[in-house]
C-alpha cells in the first residue's frame, strides 16, 4: 500500500492519495469495513481551478473512463466539499461544467450504477476550526467503495436493553475491533467486558468472543490454579480488545479483600451452596497494576501475531506521540497509537500491540523489570486517584485558565 498527502494540504486534511494492490474490489472491501473512511474514489483528475481539472480529466486514459460511460449504465454526479458550504444552485452550476465528459447513460438519482464525486476544498478562513490549506483544490473521481454507516445506528447504545455507565461508544468499539483484526475464525477476549460493547463489535465481524469481569459470577475457580477455564485457553486467543478502568468515570477494582491480598488469610473456595449469590470482596486496583496484569495476561494467552488493543489515558499537555510514556512488554511490539481527545484536559490513546515473542519465564522476569522501571518513572501519574484529580481539578496559569475553550481541535473524517 502506498499513500501520500495531496500537495498544499495540512497534515490533518481529510484527503489522502492511496495506491492499493489488486483490483478495485480490495478498495471496496476496505471502505466497507472502515468507519472513518467516508469513501474511496478512483481519481480521474484534480486541479486548483475547474479549467485545470478539465485538462486533467481529458488526459486520463480512455480505457479507464469509457467502461463507466456506456449507454447501458446509469450515473449520478455528487458535489461534496470540505471547509465550505455549497448551495444547491452552486452545485447545479458545478455539475453542468462536466459536459465534456461523454456520458452516454441515463441519470439515476436514487440507485445509479456509478457515482461520480466532485470534492472541493477552499482556502477557508481561520475561524471555523479547520486546518488551513495553501490553495483551493478540486478533485473528480468515481466512487469505488464507501463505509457501511448502517452499523452505528444498528448497534448504538440507546437501542440496547442493558448498558453500564462506562459502556464503550458503539463507533469506538468497532474501531477497536478493526484494530484487533476481528474476523471469522478469530477468538477475541475482553478481560474488562462490562456489558459487552467491545465484544458485540468483534462478534459483528464474525469473531468468536469471550469476556471476563469482576462482576461475572459464571467464571469460577475450577479445581485449582492449573485446572480451570484459563488453562483451557492459554495462548489460543487471536486478539484481546478492552478498555481498562483508569479512574476517571469509574475506578479500578480487583477481586480479593485486604486480608487476602496482604497474605493474612489464604485463598479460599466458596461453598457450593453459597456460590449462586456470592459477591466476592474487592480492593482498589491502580492503573499501573492493571496495565501490568493486562500485558502479562496477553503475553500468556495470545498466539504469536495476535493483537492487544486497549485504551491508555494521557494528559494533553504531555507529548502524546512520545512512545516512552506508554507501557511496554518484551513479548509485544507497538504498531499503532491513535489519540482520542476527550476534553481540554486529557485524552486517551488507543494502543495496538502485536505479540512477536513467545512467553517464557525469562520473558516474565524482563517484563517485571520493565514494569518496575515504568512505574518508577510514572509513579505520580499512575497512582490511583491522580488521573481523576488531574482531569477535574482547576487548572490555571498565571492566574488565568490554562486552556482556551476555543483551542480544542475539531474531528474530521477522511477521504481517500
Amino acid at each position: 500500500v502506498e499513500w501520500r498527502m495531496p500537495e498544499n494540504h495540512h497534515e490533518d486534511s481529510p484527503f489522502h492519495l492511496v495506491r492499493l494492490p489488486g483490483d478495485e474490489r480490495v478498495a471496496a472491501q476496505i471502505a466497507n469495513r472502515s468507519l472513518l473512511v467516508k469513501g474511496i474514489y478512483e481519481l480521474w483528475g484534480q486541479g486548483a481551478t475547474y479549467d485545470e481539472l478539465e485538462k486533467a480529466i481529458r488526459v486520463y486514459p480512455d480505457e479507464r473512463k469509457l467502461p463507466y460511460l456506456t449507454p447501458e449504465s446509469s450515473f449520478k454526479i455528487i458535489v461534496d466539499s470540505f471547509g465550505k458550504a455549497v448551495s444547491f444552485e452552486e452545485q447545479n452550476a458545478i455539475i453542468k461544467r462536466f459536459t465534456y465528459i461523454p456520458f452516454e447513460g441515463r441519470v439515476n438519482l436514487k440507485k445509479p450504477d456509478h457515482k461520480f464525486f466532485v470534492l472541493e476544498t477552499d482556502d477557508y478562513g481561520p475561524q471555523n476550526g479547520l486546518p488551513p490549506v495553501a490553495q483551493k483544490t478540486v478533485f473528480f473521481g468515481r466512487l469505488v467503495g464507501a463505509a457501511d454507516r448502517h452499523v452505528v445506528p444498528t448497534y448504538e447504545l440507546k437501542s440496547r436493553k442493558y448498558i453500564g455507565p462506562t459502556a464503550m461508544d458503539c463507533e469506538m468499539a468497532f474501531l477497536m475491533a478493526n484494530q484487533g483484526l476481528a474476523q471469522p475464525g478469530k477468538l477475541v477476549y475482553d478481560p474488562f467486558v462490562g456489558t459487552g460493547s467491545i465484544l458485540v463489535a468483534a462478534a459483528h465481524f464474525g469473531a468468536m468472543t469471550m469476556g471476563a469481569d469482576i462482576d461475572i459470577r459464571v467464571v469460577r475457580d475450577g479445581r485449582g490454579p492449573d485446572c480451570n477455564i484459563w488453562s483451557n485457553f492459554e495462548q489460543i486467543f487471536d486478539a484481546i480488545i478492552c478498555d481498562p478502568p483508569y479512574g476517571v468515570r469509574a475506578g479500578g477494582r480487583k477481586s480479593g479483600g485486604r486480608k487476602l491480598l496482604k497474605g493474612i488469610i489464604p485463598p479460599y473456595i466458596v461453598p457450593d451452596d453459597k456460590r449462586e449469590n456470592h459477591i466476592p470482596s474487592t480492593a482498589p486496583y491502580s492503573l499501573a497494576e492493571c496495565v501490568h496484569d493486562l500485558l502479562l495476561l496477553a503475553a500468556r494467552m495470545l498466539v504469536i501475531g495476535g493483537r492487544l488493543v486497549f485504551f491508555y489515558p494521557v494528559l494533553r499537555d504531555d507529548d502524546v506521540a512520545d512512545a516512552a510514556k506508554f507501557p511496554e512488554h518484551p513479548c509485544f511490539k507497538l504498531v499503532s497509537s491513535c489519540e482520542q481527545i476527550l476534553s481540554l484536559r486529557y485524552s486517551r490513546v488507543l494502543l495496538t500491540m502485536v505479540k512477536v515473542e513467545p512467553y517464557t519465564e525469562e520473558v516474565e522476569r524482563v517484563g517485571e523489570e520493565r514494569h518496575q522501571e515504568f512505574r518508577e518513572n510514572h509513579q505520580k501519574w499512575m497512582e490511583e486517584g491522580n488521573l481523576h484529580s488531574a482531569v477535574f481539578s482547576p487548572a490555571e496559569h498565571d492566574g488565568k485558565p490554562k486552556f482556551d475553550k476555543d483551542s480544542k481541535p475539531k474531528y474530521r473524517g477522511k477521504y481517500v
